[in-house]
């Protein structure tokens, strides 16, 4: 088992910018904000806990990827940002999210409480939850688990059709098991940067 650390010079150097458009973002924060984005520099702080890796197989070891600092995600040409008419991030429930109707809308509202905090400025909606048969996918039996499962390019085919118009991305939430293609035993969820969708179980 190996534990991921990083250093608190290793967390300024990745985080703290001269970059006069995040620098004005950030003396725009009210002293409330600005403390917490502060904390993030102190070495007992948990906003960037240690990362634990258990195996091997752990995404982190066996996808080795070159690192990323803040700067380099900030200029990404490629990176998707919220406009002035698209602040809205949608959630879309897909099937029963529990086994009754007061679990399931305890859930959304957890999830669409942590969206607002994590995704703080942008708005968080939901659209009306849908049986799984309305979304009109293919499904299957996997043959190891006898689990039904869904195919994931169709939810997101589904979710583009339903997207809003001042929606920055809708996200599917479905607890059934998801599957992107026949030779794949499962997967977690899948997204379309282009469309703004995505989905995870």
């Amino acid at each position: 088992m190996q534990v991921i650390r990083h250093s608190e010079q290793t967390l300024k150097t990745a985080l703290i910018s001269k970059n006069p458009v995040l620098v004005s973002q950030y003396e725009k924060l009210d002293a409330g904000e600005q403390r917490l984005m502060n904390e993030a520099f102190q070495p007992a702080s948990d906003l960037f806990g240690p990362i634990t890796l258990h195996s091997p197989s752990d995404w982190i070891t066996s996808h080795p990827e070159a690192p990323q600092d803040f700067e380099q995600f900030f200029s990404d040409p490629y990176r998707k940002t919220p406009s002035p008419d698209k602040r809205s991030i949608y959630i879309q429930s897909i099937g029963s999210l529990g086994n009754t109707r007061i679990i399931s809308e305890e859930y959304i509202k957890w999830l669409t409480g942590y969206c607002k905090a994590y995704f703080y400025g942008l708005r968080v909606k939901l659209l009306e939850p849908v049986p799984v048969s309305a979304t009109r996918c293919s499904f299957r039996v996997n043959e190891n688990t006898q689990n039904l499962q869904i195919h994931a390019g169709d939810i997101l085919k589904f979710l583009k059709k339903k997207k809003p118009e001042d929606a920055f991305c809708v996200v599917g939430i479905t607890m059934i098991d998801l599957y992107p293609r026949d030779s794949w035993n499962f997967v977690f969820g899948q997204a379309s940067l282009t469309d703004g969708t995505g989905e995870v179980d």
